[in-house]
């Protein structure tokens, strides 16, 4: 098992060297004069020049590259273009916020998800598999701001239990901003609920077939045996490793959600860099992105090594 961790640990390490280089030259081709976005469009070329020279925009490119990757590993991230804060601070600080949220989400989605997937598949083809799929699919389907707006309307606006904006006070723990939470991981919930459900009603329906699900009732097993001790065993397989990597998605992906919500995660910093060519702070949200995914799929792979040992001696 030490040996396959190590293994991946070696692909984690190219993967994110890999993507540093293409962060890198994908900021720099974004359209735009950092220094004119800055400084704005009436700044003369001495200014623009100064301040060129003083973020070392104008070093070559490789050089440029080395050096950010380097203050990157020690932790130092530099200082946002436009509002002149620290950028790992500022992105730790989002990043916990978004790790509260996902939390949330998870905690809600999974064992919802999990428990409806099973109970289709084990009344396949029957109503309650029929209803469980068509409500699933028919929610998935609607975006997100859609789903959004729609629980803003019925409980802030209508019901008044919970706000409508989620924004939170900078350094507020999971407890304090829980109200805030509940909306925007609703949302998400239901973008990921119709996927775990379908996957998971697939795993119950395959394991079911299988030979010795009849064996096992053949030897007279009860029913809730097999299905628990047997059955969902290995019918959850897929559904711990989608579940992992769902988590960088999570932290990372619910930018539409978040400008729903106005919930300061790291998605919506994301937007904020984006919007302002502010490179560094770009690079910083960018390489934080991609490390939770890596190590969410490190995670999901090691979960199925352990759980499937066939994979981790392969």
């Amino acid at each position: 098992m030490t040996r396959y961790i190590l293994r991946r640990l070696g692909f984690l390490a190219l993967t994110l060297l890999f993507t540093s280089a293409l962060i890198f030259v994908i900021t720099r081709l974004l359209p735009g004069d950092v220094a004119r976005v800055i400084l704005g469009r009436e700044a003369s070329e001495q200014a623009l020049q100064a301040l060129r020279e003083e973020l070392g925009l104008n070093r070559p490119a490789v050089v440029q590259y080395v050096d950010w990757l380097g203050d990157f590993i020690r932790g130092d991230w530099g200082r946002s273009y436009s509002t002149r804060l620290p950028i790992r601070e500022v992105v730790l600080e989002r990043l916990g916020n978004s790790l509260m949220l996902a939390g949330l989400t998870l905690l809600i989605a999974v064992p919802l998800a999990v428990a409806l997937g099973v109970i289709a598949g084990l009344r396949e083809e029957r109503p309650a598999d029929q209803a469980i799929s068509i409500g699933a699919l028919a929610v998935v389907g609607l975006p997100e701001f859609v789903t959004g707006l729609v629980l803003i309307d019925v409980f802030a606006f209508r019901l008044r239990w919970l706000p409508a904006n989620s924004s939170i006070a900078p350094g507020s723990d999971f407890i304090a901003a829980l109200p805030q939470l509940i909306l925007p991981a609703l949302t998400a919930t239901l973008v990921l609920l119709a996927y775990i459900i379908r996957l998971t009603r697939a795993g119950v329906i395959e394991e079911l077939r299988q030979d010795y699900v009849r064996t096992a009732a053949l030897k007279g097993l009860p029913r809730r045996a097999v299905i628990v001790r047997h059955v969902l065993r290995n019918a959850l397989l897929p559904t711990v490793t989608v579940v992992a990597i769902s988590l960088g998605w999570l932290i990372s992906g619910l930018i539409v959600v978040e400008n729903v919500f106005n919930y300061p995660g790291v998605g919506r910093l994301l937007t904020f860099a984006i919007d302002r060519r502010d490179l560094p702070l770009l690079q910083a949200v960018s390489m934080i992105t991609v490390l939770i995914f890596a190590l969410a799929n490190l995670a999901a792979d090691v979960l199925y090594a352990l759980l499937n040992p066939r994979i981790r001696l392969g």
